[in-house]
């Protein structure tokens, strides 16, 4: 069975990795201003975060068209695909898994199987680069999919925010009353929650520098007692000098992990605002 993988653009993998891998990416469209963006495709990140400091009103993301997504499963099919793993952002900040699972039986020349990853960023790109590998390695689909839980089960991350307006106002944090107006400096610390999968507010810290180190602190608990290696992601939100010390440090820290530099592009950087950063982590897949 030849298989393909599409992912969406907030997997935030590199071209270098798209083309080694073979990885087809859906672009999710944002508005700011009135004006629509494919991300990736019509505004760099950098563009995005200038404009999010003028906006005038609130950026808000919506679905790729269906007619795309559709065009894209049937292009796959007519190019010799048996079937299609379509591995998306978390259904709780998104609607696009639910749609696809609508639409799947539409297309009739390829087997379309749509995943919700249950998290967005590298995490999720990693899911894609690995659930490709074994695709490329003539595996089955019933031993990718089986995979892909596992990989699920082996991720975890936490948020530092500078404050929660845009995940406030966007509706993407669940338990945001009780975080609404935090004393200044106060850094909040969110996560997705283990059983819902929706973004919760875990806890605040005063000042950036304790919220790091409490972040900090919370993986090496979360770890200790792993028994498989795993790769640490530091994102960032516009915000790479930061992200460089920041995993600099951890670098030192936690010696035995390998640790990459992610960021937020506009889709996830639209609900956490610049200069959010976060850690997050995942089985090492090249290990």
């Amino acid at each position: 069975m030849k298989i393909a993988v599409v992912t969406d653009s907030t997997a935030y993998l590199s071209p270098e990795q798209i083309k080694e891998n073979d990885i087809h990416i859906v672009p999710i469209p944002f508005i700011v201003d009135g004006q629509s963006y494919d991300e990736g495709i019509d505004i760099t990140t950098e563009e995005f975060y200038e404009k999010l400091r003028t906006s005038e009103t609130f950026p808000s993301t919506s679905q790729p068209p269906v007619g795309k997504l559709i065009e894209l499963y049937e292009s796959l099919g007519d190019q010799g695909y048996d079937a299609v793993i379509s591995i998306h952002l978390a259904g709780t900040i998104s609607g696009l898994v639910q749609t696809l699972n609508s639409l799947k039986d539409t297309v009739d020349n390829i087997k379309v199987v749509p995943v919700d990853s249950e998290i967005t960023v590298m995490l999720m790109g990693t899911m894609a680069i690995a659930a490709s590998q074994m695709a490329k390695a003539g595996k089955d689909l019933d031993d990718i999919l089986a995979r892909l839980e596992e990989l699920k089960q082996t991720t975890n991350e936490y948020f530092v925010v500078d404050d929660l307006q845009n995940l406030v106002r966007g509706g993407r944090l669940s338990n945001a009353a009780a975080f609404v107006g935090s004393v200044l400096k106060i850094k909040p610390i969110l996560t997705f929650d283990d059983e819902t999968d929706k973004i919760v507010a875990f806890d605040k810290v005063r000042s950036t520098k304790r919220a790091l180190k409490r972040v900090e602190d919370l993986f090496e608990e979360d770890t200790k007692d792993l028994n498989y290696p795993i790769k640490m992601f530091v994102i960032h939100a516009n915000n790479e000098p930061a992200a460089k010390d920041w995993a600099e440090k951890l670098a030192k820290k936690f010696p035995n992990n390998s640790i990459e530099i992610s960021y937020f592009g506009p889709v996830i950087g639209t609900h956490l605002g610049e200069n959010a950063l976060a850690l997050g982590w995942i089985q090492d897949i090249d290990k």
